[in-house]
């Protein structure tokens, strides 16, 4: 009897800020193209919105089962060190789970996918793949101007399965286009026609025609048809070939979101999703380093699916950054750093001792009064009782701000720091740093929400922890 694999729940993230392309032009004098890019605000990084995408996924995902958590984007914020470990401990999954980083090619984000497929496969009830990137481009370049930042996860299981997948191809060539060494923060391009005549295309429009092939299924019949590849004119020439109707394709996102590099095909997919229909074939594909494909077939059970937050409702939820905080914030130009001593670099011991706490936000409620409260306690500061605590996680509780405070003085990427004390619904009250807003906007009785960030990075550890946003 054949096992039906695929979606079970999805979710994403698209980072608040966005930077006009017009806004390149105005300071360096070159044609940077329409529309915007999502900007990975000063404390985000590849990991932190990839958590941002699981918790969002998790949100509609069956009961608890998952097995596996595969990791895949280009900029690592650790070279050294297991980048979905963080992830899974800010999302409170298990830890008798398989977890692994996929890294080096923006393919990676469709490779994590067909891990996590074949993990269930392999016996698995759950596996989850996230891909998230944070995409860097030399000023001037035409990288700096298409990329943008974003993160997509998709929890694969067998049970409720909401898009079955139907077929999977791959194919891996070696050719030179675009390349990075280590140390490197701007990745290299060769001549575009060559990739475009002699790799991108010939190999987009390959693993297509296999794809489509091995399931028996004509291009006519497709709902939705998400092509990546770094060049766009590939994507167009393969359409062509296609005869696809425009309708048929996926939003690249191109004028809204740019190139997200690992995550892009991911997050065209979750795009593409809220609107499709049971019975609906999707076909989602993309060509770096050689080429992955992978054909859905939407089920019905897709029906009766509700995705708490849609691409395009995070893509609507934004603000404006300038060309020179992006600068500022990816240290891309050398800044005056504040005059205050430079942060100590996070200790081990305390960090794995709290982990729960640090990267969970999980506090504690007093079992004899019910009293919620963070950080987590042993003598409950109400009723006073002694180890009569249980966990009680705050990360997915929204709250309002009780007073806040604008610290203009403090060691920050971008000042001032707000400071907040939160209420949290059904009680605790927590103070906090708050991002993502404007703080002359920043108000007593405001509704925010919990987002996990980095708090700043000293002697290369990243010291990640939660702060407060305005609800999305």
């Amino acid at each position: 009897m054949r096992v039906m694999v695929g979606i079970v729940s999805y979710g994403s993230y698209v980072p608040y800020r966005r930077l006009k392309r017009s806004s390149i032009t105005e300071v360096l004098g070159v044609a940077a193209g329409k529309g915007e890019r999502s900007v990975a605000s000063f404390d985000e990084d590849s990991a932190s919105m990839a958590v941002e995408a699981v918790r969002d996924a998790l949100r509609s995902a069956p009961s608890p089962g998952l097995h596996a958590l595969f990791f895949a984007t280009t900029t690592p914020p650790y070279g050294e060190k297991l980048n979905a470990a963080t992830i899974g401990a800010a999302a409170r999954l298990p830890v008798e789970i398989r977890a692994a980083d996929l890294t080096g090619s923006t393919r990676a984000g469709l490779g994590a996918l067909l891990q996590a497929a074949d993990s269930v496969r392999g016996g698995a009830k759950q596996a989850i793949a996230v891909a998230g990137d944070c995409r860097f481009g030399a000023p001037e370049g035409k990288a700096e101007q298409q990329n943008g930042d974003g993160a997509a996860a998709f929890v694969l299981g067998s049970d409720g399965v909401i898009a079955e997948i139907e077929s999977t191809a791959s194919l891996t060539r070696e050719f030179l286009d675009t390349w990075r060494s280590p140390g490197e923060r701007f990745p290299h391009t060769w001549e575009e026609r060559f990739a475009l005549t002699q790799a991108y295309g010939p190999l987009l429009g390959k693993i297509v025609q296999t794809v489509l092939a091995q399931a028996k299924v004509a291009p006519k019949d497709l709902a939705k048809v998400a092509l990546d590849c770094p060049n766009l004119r590939a994507v167009d020439e393969v359409a062509r070939g296609m005869k696809l109707d425009p309708a048929q394709l996926a939003d690249p996102l191109a004028l809204t979101v740019g190139q997200t590099g690992a995550a892009h095909a991911a997050l065209m997919l979750a795009a593409a999703l809220p609107a499709a229909k049971p019975g609906d074939r999707i076909l989602v594909a993309t060509a770096v380093d050689g080429a992955d494909a992978i054909l859905f077939r939407v089920t019905d059970a897709a029906a009766r699916y509700a995705q708490p937050r849609s691409v395009g409702r995070m893509i609507e939820s934004k603000g404006d950054v300038s060309y020179g905080s992006y600068l500022k914030w990816r240290e891309i130009i050398p800044t005056e750093p504040p005059r205050r001593p430079d942060p100590e670099r996070p200790a081990g011991p305390p960090m794995l001792r709290s982990t729960n706490w640090k990267f969970g936000l999980v506090g504690s409620r007093c079992k004899s009064c019910g009293t919620p409260q963070l950080p987590p306690q042993r003598v409950c500061v109400k009723c006073r009782a002694f180890d009569q605590m249980e966990p009680y996680p705050f990360a997915d509780r929204t709250a309002r701000i009780a007073t806040y405070a604008i610290d203009r003085l403090a060691y920050s990427l971008n000042p001032p720091t707000v400071n907040v004390v939160l209420d949290f619904e059904g009680g605790g009250r927590f103070l906090c740093e708050m991002t993502d807003c404007e703080p002359e906007k920043v108000a007593i009785g405001d509704e925010v929400e919990m987002t996990f960030r980095r708090l700043y990075s000293a002697d290369g550890v990243h010291n990640y922890f939660w702060k407060a946003r305005p609800k999305r």
